[in-house]
């Protein structure tokens, strides 16, 4: 029987310099943004087959800018749900967390402090992301104030 060339029970970290805990936090925040994105982009696709569009396009710059503020909207808006329901001691080391950021991605910082503080965050994360696609679609349904002028519902 061959053996496997890297010894250890983890062969493809070896020569990774980080520490566990930092290499927990990239997966977690890879996790996320997959998560969101994926997100977003269901509900891009739902809300255009639902408005008789067709679906974004991978080649499309105005398709990939519509949907990096897609993702950029939703992560925010889970995030609010978040800190709408989160304790006041976690709150405070909460803001510490996203103030501790400078790249302009605090509020991802911030989800991925949630995802390893929460127990349940995986599953609160779902919840809001499906009321939140919910809320979204139904709102695109709802005809605007042009339409209901000229009587089209």
């Amino acid at each position: 029987m061959s053996q496997w060339p890297m010894r250890g029970a983890f062969p493809h970290q070896h020569g990774d310099a980080r520490s566990l805990i930092e290499r927990i936090e990239a997966q977690l925040r890879e996790r996320l943004e997959e998560a969101i994105e994926m997100a977003a982009l269901k509900l891009m696709v739902d809300a255009r087959a639902q408005a008789g569009r067709p679906a974004p396009d991978s080649t499309s710059a105005a398709d990939r800018s519509e949907f990096e503020a897609a993702s950029r909207a939703l992560l925010l808006r889970v995030r609010a749900r978040f800190l709408a329901e989160l304790p006041a001691d976690l709150r405070t080391r909460y803001d510490q967390v996203e103030a501790a950021v400078t790249d302009g991605s605090e509020a991802l910082a911030g989800q991925v402090f949630l995802a390893r503080q929460l127990p349940d965050y995986w599953q609160r994360f779902e919840r809001f992301q499906q009321e939140e696609t919910q809320a979204r679609l139904a709102d695109a349904d709802k005809p605007g104030w042009i339409r209901r002028l000229f009587g089209q519902t």
